[in-house]
């Protein structure tokens, strides 16, 4: 991942922390434009035009930043990258909606529109409202809400 990008977030951060801290979660993608166009679709506020570019990245809320680069932006600094067998995992990723019937619509807005349905919406034993539909490089999203107490 190309982390090397300053954001205007990274003027608003404190002096480094001895241990390490969350930075970046990055994801490599085949094709920039459909893996923006489906973040977008779970309310990312990604620029427009961006869909060209190689690299993007967005600051959110307490200063975490999302990257995306094409695969071939990774390959010019890892020759030896590949894709991941069989379309596997490539980051891990989880979505918390405001309750369950807002995962439920959430799912079914992400397949209308043409994505993947890993798994549908289920009620977790943990307590959660729970599916997972798969981004446009077969990567997981995870939506959730809590349940709530048992009536």
């Amino acid at each position: 991942m190309n982390t090397h990008t300053r954001t205007d977030a990274d003027t608003d951060r404190t002096a480094p922390s001895p241990e390490p801290r969350l930075d970046v979660i990055g994801i490599v993608t085949a094709d920039m434009g459909a893996s923006l166009a489906f973040y977008r679709l779970l309310g990312l506020d990604l620029p427009a035009g961006a869909e060209s570019a190689p690299h993007v990245e967005l600051a959110l809320p307490g200063g975490v930043r999302v990257l995306w680069d094409t695969e071939d932006v990774v390959r010019s600094f890892d020759p030896s990258w590949t894709r991941p067998p069989g379309g596997g995992e490539r980051v891990a990723l989880a979505f918390r909606c405001a309750d369950p019937a807002r995962v439920d619509a959430v799912y079914e807005t992400l397949t209308a529109a043409g994505h993947r349905g890993h798994l549908k919406p289920w009620d977790a034993v943990w307590g959660q409202r729970y599916a997972v539909v798969l981004d446009p490089d077969g990567t997981g999203v995870s939506l959730y809400a809590d349940r709530g107490p048992a009536t």
